[in-house]
C-alpha cells in the first residue's frame, strides 16, 4: 500500500498538466456541443432592476461562419427608444475578435475597444463580452471536482484570466463553469472580481437538442450578486441556418 501512494504521488507531481488539460477538453467539448454554422432567432430580454421593476427589449439575431470567424448580427427591435440599435460581433479564430455598435441616436457606428468589451450590454447584467465565444488561450484551467446542479451531475471547472488586461477586457478574474457529465452541457456560470468575491451568477435552462446534432439554450439569466439586479434572455423563436450574405455581416450594414 506504502509502495502505490509513493508511486501515486510521484505521478501526479511528475504529470500534473494531465488534470489541466482534462479540464481545458472538458471546456472544449461544452463549447462544441453548442456551436453551430449559423442561425436565426427572435428572443425576449428583460432588464429587472433590485426592487423587481422591468424593462423589456426585443431582439432579433442572425449568425453565419465565413472560413474561420463566426459572424454575428444582434438588431433591437423594440421598443421605440432602443429601435434600431445594432451590434456586430467577429469571433475570430486566430486573432482578437472584432465588435462594433450602431447607436441611432448618435447616426454613426463605432467600434467596441478591447477595455469596453466587459462593459454592460445595453444596460442589462450581460456584458458585451459575454455576446461572443471566450478565447480559451486567455485563461488557464483547474479542475475542482464534482457537483451536483437541478439533479445533474456536473463537472466544476476553473477559468482564470492570465492577466489584468485580460480580466479587465472580459469583465471578471476569474468563472467556475459547471458543465454536465455526458452531455458537455453548461449549467451555470459564477464570475468573480479581482478581490475574489461572487460578482455574477448565470443559469443556462431549456435545452434543446436540434436537427444537427447540436443544443441551445432557449433561457439564459444573469444576475449581479452584489447590486441585486438581473437579466433574463428568453429565445422565443430559433432556426438553424441562416441565407444572409456575408455583405449583412459588416459594418457599414448597421446603419441600415
Amino acid at each position: 500500500m506504502k509502495k502505490f501512494l509513493i508511486i501515486t504521488c510521484l505521478f501526479l507531481f511528475l504529470f500534473p498538466e494531465i488534470k489541466a488539460q482534462s479540464a481545458i477538453e472538458i471546456v472544449d467539448n461544452s463549447q462544441s456541443s453548442i456551436d453551430m454554422e449559423s442561425m436565426e432567432m427572435l428572443s425576449t430580454l428583460k432588464i429587472i432592476d433590485a426592487k423587481g421593476r422591468e424593462r423589456i427589449r426585443q431582439v432579433s439575431t442572425a449568425s453565419r461562419k465565413f472560413g474561420k470567424t463566426s459572424k454575428r448580427l444582434i438588431k433591437f427591435t423594440a421598443p421605440a427608444d432602443v429601435q434600431g440599435t445594432a451590434m456586430l460581433i467577429f469571433d475570430n479564430e486566430d486573432s482578437n475578435d472584432d465588435m462594433w455598435i450602431y447607436m441611432p441616436a448618435l447616426r454613426k457606428t463605432r467600434r467596441i475597444v478591447s477595455t469596453e468589451k466587459g462593459k454592460s450590454f445595453m444596460g442589462s447584467e450581460f456584458t458585451n463580452a459575454d455576446m461572443s465565444k471566450p478565447d480559451k488561450n486567455q485563461f488557464d484551467y483547474k479542475m475542482l471536482g464534482s457537483t451536483t446542479i437541478e439533479g445533474k451531475d456536473c463537472h466544476k471547472i476553473e477559468m482564470s484570466c492570465k492577466n489584468q488586461a485580460i480580466a479587465q477586457e472580459n469583465g471578471y478574474h476569474k468563472k467556475i463553469m459547471y458543465i454536465e457529465k455526458g452531455t458537455f452541457l453548461t449549467h451555470k456560470m459564477e464570475f468573480f472580481d479581482k478581490d475574489g468575491k461572487l460578482q455574477r451568477t448565470q443559469i443556462l435552462k431549456d435545452y434543446k437538442k436540434q436537427s444537427s446534432g447540436k443544443y441551445f439554450s432557449f433561457y439564459m439569466e444573469m444576475k449581479n450578486e452584489q447590486n441585486g439586479r438581473k437579466s433574463i434572455m428568453i429565445t422565443d423563436k430559433f432556426q438553424i441556418g441562416s441565407n444572409l450574405p456575408e455583405s449583412n455581416f459588416t459594418p457599414a450594414m448597421l446603419e441600415k
